[in-house]
């Protein structure tokens, strides 16, 4: 079982970029069959409150700013490249603070507060330290882990919900609290494939 910040440590010193999963071609599928996304419960996302499957399913609309749009969230310009930030239409309460400026990383949704020091929200949560220097601070707990073996490939699937706060350089004055939604497997590798014979290449001959 993995240690209780390694996910929200990876996370926050890496700002490791959205998860860059196999996108569906847009020729794939016409634009009239795609099903709507249904509006989220997004101060429970960020609250840990959700599951994996919830927080998956928001996929399309961070890559797609018209899906985004269509649910009240404006696309804004790129302060981080590890980050994909919207404005929300209407504001959203978390952690007893009201914000309308929310983020994706990785495996993360944040919302975007107005304080200046993530600490006391951070105690307030009870969270653990991962780090605690002037420039920078990260707190996170795991709330919870599930896992589901495959009986046919023997592979375990395991979810981890872990809530987080830190603050970021690129956003002085700000703190990000929010949730990890982390999706893992582990166990038996599958059988490696017969080995097609080696090609032998003879080397040209010396001039």
């Amino acid at each position: 079982m993995k240690a209780p910040l390694r996910t929200v440590l990876l996370l926050a010193l890496s700002c490791s970029a959205f998860a860059e999963a196999a996108q569906t071609s847009a020729a794939a599928a016409k634009p009239t069959e795609a099903a709507p996304i249904a509006p989220p419960d997004l101060a429970a996302l960020i609250e840990c409150k959700k599951e994996v499957a919830d927080f998956l399913a928001l996929d399309p609309a961070v890559r797609d700013p018209l899906k985004a749009v269509a649910l009240g969230w404006k696309p804004l310009p790129q302060v981080n490249q590890f980050m994909t930030e919207f404005q929300l239409l209407k504001p959203i309460t978390v952690f007893g603070h009201a914000t309308d400026h929310i983020a994706f990383a990785g495996d993360s949704i944040m919302a975007i507060l107005d304080l200046p020091d993530p600490r006391p929200l951070a105690h307030q949560l009870d969270l653990e330290t991962g780090l605690d220097t002037p420039q920078k601070a990260i707190f996170g707990k795991q709330l919870r882990e599930t896992e589901q073996t495959d009986p046919a490939s023997g592979q375990t699937l395991i979810q981890a919900i872990i809530l987080n706060v830190s603050n970021v350089a690129s956003h002085p004055g700000k703190t990000l609290a929010g949730c990890s939604y982390n999706l893992d497997t582990e166990g038996p590798d599958p059988a490696p494939e017969t080995a097609a014979p080696a090609l032998q290449v003879k080397a040209a001959p010396a001039p």
